[in-house]
């Protein structure tokens, strides 16, 4: 009896060592597929973190360059209608005809008026050496503009950095323009007091001014 028992107990010895070591296997398995799955996992998320980044980075480089961008503005043109106010900027340099007098390259200081200015006036400042400018030609003009009573610029060519370039004597400026430099000579500046007739009425357009005007117009071309 107690040798069948020696004798199965012998038998199973070497089975329980074989059971031990293939359950030692299955664990180290388990551990290693527990591992890569980690290291996956991990892998993936460092992948996911990066993107994050880079398009954070680009979104980050492209607002920036958004806040550098100065932004476009086209500030209308005075040549039709002398009188909208606008953003000063650094004046360009002038074009001046040939022989004129240097003085046309600085900007003039213009004063207010004095009395009631009941009809249009026209004083030479400087006599340009030009033909004179006819009605129906494209005259370019720098020119400052003032309220007449208190000297308020209002629109100026200066500040735009560049000078206007309109038809003259057909309509398409304000009346004392059409009176007042057709006939002037190319090279010349004028002094221009306008009643508010001449210029733009009792009930003025939005944003242009009401009451008598002045402006100093430089003529520096005439076709």
């Amino acid at each position: 009896m107690s040798e069948r028992v020696q004798n199965r107990s012998a038998g199973q010895g070497p089975g329980s060592k074989a059971e031990r070591r293939l359950a030692a296997q299955l664990a180290a398995k388990k551990a290693a597929e527990a591992k890569r799955r980690r290291q996956s996992i991990l892998g993936a998320a460092v992948g996911v973190i990066a993107v994050v980044a880079l398009v954070g980075g680009l979104v980050w480089m492209n607002s920036g360059d958004d806040d550098k961008k100065p932004t476009a503005g086209s500030p209308s043109s005075a040549a039709a209608t002398p009188a909208q106010e606008q953003q000063p900027t650094a004046p360009a340099p002038q074009q001046l005809p040939p022989g004129a007098d240097p003085a046309l390259a600085k900007e003039p200081t213009v004063g207010k008026g004095t009395g009631e200015l009941t009809k249009l006036t026209v004083t030479t400042l400087i006599k340009g050496k030009g033909a004179a400018v006819k009605a129906g030609q494209q005259i370019t003009t720098n020119y400052v503009g003032v309220l007449y009573k208190d000297g308020k610029p209002f629109d100026s060519s200066w500040s735009r950095g560049e000078p206007a370039t309109f038809p003259i004597g057909v309509g398409q400026v304000i009346p004392g323009w059409d009176k007042g430099l057709v006939g002037v000579p190319v090279g010349s500046r004028v002094q221009l007091d306008i009643p508010a007739e001449l210029a733009y009425g009792k009930t003025p357009p939005q944003g242009a001014p009401a009451g008598p005007l002045r402006f100093v117009v430089d003529v520096l071309a005439a076709q």
